[in-house]
């Protein structure tokens, strides 16, 4: 999965770490821009009122396999960054990411798409 950092990695392995966590209790780790991506798609979600699934790939040293959760206004969410928010968001990735988000399936990691820079 394009962006998706498993939980056995860090920071010191490659890309800066973000974490995103589910109700205290579920937590996975996504690179921060990744995560940058998904915190806005999740906000606007959220904003208007609309829950959602959030499927991702689980690291194998976890057991492996994919994890779910139910995302709604009662949701305990947190995104931890790594590193400073300085980077530009991309917006095809925001779009594409929504049309996920929108899907029966529920919001998964897509691969970024080319660029097309908004202010971040």
């Amino acid at each position: 999965m394009a962006g998706a950092i498993t939980a056995a990695a860090t920071a010191r392995e490659g890309p800066i770490m973000g974490r995103f966590s589910y109700n205290h209790a579920s937590r996975t780790y996504f690179d921060d821009r990744t995560l940058m991506h998904l915190q806005v798609v999740i906000k606007d979600k959220l904003a208007r009122g609309e829950p959602f699934n959030f499927t991702w790939m689980e690291d194998a040293s976890l057991g492996g396999g994919r994890m779910t959760v139910w995302i709604n206004q009662a949701s305990s969410l947190q995104f931890k960054y790594d590193g400073p928010r300085s980077e530009n968001l991309n917006r095809a990735w925001l779009e594409v990411l929504a049309q996920s988000a929108n899907s029966p399936d529920g919001l998964r990691v897509i691969p970024e798409p080319p660029e097309d820079p908004v202010a971040g």
